[in-house]
């Protein structure tokens, strides 16, 4: 007979503001040059992606996004996009927990995983390449 997996045990849910500082404690760790190069990104933590973004990208389970990048990759850049918004990285906290819930990473890992994905955008990686800065902050 198997035994069970031991069960999580799961308090209060982490608050925006404990995923922000999980977030700033995993954009701290990371190398340079990255770190600089996103230290006048904005860094947002909400529940849930507004119905607008979730349409202008074609999610309709606001469960199915847990970040997004806005702005335009570094590579792109040019003066003429001076006066322009900053760029910024949004967290959804909700479907970041549901998805910590169901699987065995920590939160920790999760948030920076991405937090890590969506800085990747900022920067024009592909997907190998987000994947390397991620096991270097690991």
């Amino acid at each position: 007979m198997m035994d069970a997996p031991p069960s999580r045990r799961f308090g209060v849910a982490p608050s925006a503001a404990d995923f922000e500082a999980i977030a700033r404690r995993a954009l701290a760790s990371l190398p340079q040059p990255f770190a600089a190069h996103l230290a006048d990104v904005v860094l947002q933590v909400e529940d849930f992606a507004d119905e607008k973004t979730l349409a202008e990208i074609g999610i309709d389970d606001a469960f199915d996004l847990t970040g997004l990048y806005e702005g335009l990759p570094i590579t792109e850049k040019s003066v003429e996009h001076s006066g322009t918004l900053p760029d910024r990285i949004r967290l959804f906290r909700r479907p970041i927990l549901d998805e910590w819930a169901d699987g065995e990473d920590s939160l920790e890992h999760l948030v920076a995983h991405v937090l890590i994905h969506e800085a990747g955008h900022h920067f024009g990686l592909s997907d190998d390449a987000m994947h390397a800065l991620e096991e270097a902050v690991q």
